[in-house]
């Protein structure tokens, strides 16, 4: 479940909206054990899915850092190179 969830940070362009919501789902799952909560559960679900989505957010938007913006398509290739190696994918 959280292979999923993505350094968001430093990116050239900036993590969207829809990533940082993305990837506190895949938090709470994680934390929580449920793929899809139960009707019971939904509303807590959902309040957690979006109180660590702000807090995801928050953190992003106050993170400094000196070092040059990723390029994301540079970071995809190599994430897809080590995929091939553990894989053995040729």
């Amino acid at each position: 479940m959280c292979r999923n969830i993505k350094t968001l940070f430093n990116f050239d362009p900036p993590a969207t909206t829809d990533e940082v919501n993305a990837s506190a789902l895949q938090f709470v799952r994680k934390l929580s054990g449920m793929n899809k909560p139960s009707k019971a559960n939904e509303e807590a679900f959902i309040l957690a899915v979006e109180r660590v989505a702000a807090a995801a957010q928050e953190m992003l938007n106050s993170l400094e850092t000196n070092a040059p913006a990723k390029n994301r398509e540079h970071e995809a290739a190599k994430a897809r190179e080590r995929s091939a190696l553990r894989f053995r994918i040729t």
